[in-house]
């Protein structure tokens, strides 16, 4: 166990902490191609544990702040590849680089966000290399 988390959570906590995560999966599956129902759907989740013990609340902030950050990706993405579609814009080189670009930061979020599910309802605290210390300040004990 950590240090911010001396107390192994309990079985509750480790299964709401690790539900956090995976809202965030679902909603992707359900709500592709539109980049806020991802963030809709942590938001929710979050807002319904923020009162939670500090292991589950530290979570739901570090998976919202993961989605919050691919909503600015995806939206770019999104809002250009509308805009090659419907107006006269040329798929250009900076296009593809930057779709090539957002798919891989979503993958290696996809890939992240499972490993921080399963680690966290085994009771284990993940902290990403960004979001962990963003998580810090937002979420005080």
């Amino acid at each position: 166990m950590s240090s911010v988390f001396p107390n192994r959570p309990s079985e509750h906590e480790s299964e709401k902490a690790s539900g956090s995560y995976l809202m965030s999966l679902i909603a992707a599956f359900a709500g592709l191609p539109l980049p806020i129902l991802n963030l809709l759907a942590t938001a929710i989740f979050f807002l319904g544990n923020r009162k939670g013990t500090y292991f589950v609340r530290w979570h739901c902030t570090q998976a919202l702040l993961s989605q919050l950050s691919l909503l600015f990706i995806n939206s770019a993405g999104f809002w250009w590849t509308i805009s090659v579609i419907f107006t006269e814009e040329q798929l250009t080189d900076s296009y593809l680089a930057y779709m090539a670009t957002a798919v891989l930061f979503n993958i290696i979020e996809f890939i992240a966000t499972i490993q921080a599910a399963i680690k966290t309802r085994k009771g284990e605290h993940v902290e990403w290399f960004l979001f962990g210390p963003l998580t810090h300040i937002f979420c005080k004990p």
